[in-house]
């Protein structure tokens, strides 16, 4: 199965990325996930459920460890064995 993560940090900082933000984008890219687009409002990543599944656990404790108050998260299966797009 595959899926596609879509999320958000806060507090938001036009100026400057905030820790937690710097913290969400190191672990989406370093988790080995296909189609990453991290951006100022929000961030995708697309892969195998195990492996993206495993970088949402990393990216909810390193980044509410590094000040994040509020985490907004929407995974959706794209694809898979039996399964259609979604």
């Amino acid at each position: 199965m595959r899926l596609r993560v879509e999320f958000t940090t806060e507090p938001f900082d036009l100026d400057e990325a905030p820790p937690h933000a710097v913290v969400a984008r190191e672990v989406v890219q370093g988790a080995g996930l296909d189609a990453v687009d991290v951006g100022p409002f929000g961030n995708t990543a697309e892969g195998d459920a195990d492996a993206v599944l495993a970088a949402v656990d990393a990216m909810l404790r390193k980044t509410l460890g590094a000040g994040a108050t509020r985490v907004s998260l929407q995974v959706n299966v794209i694809g898979g064995a039996g399964e259609g797009e979604g």
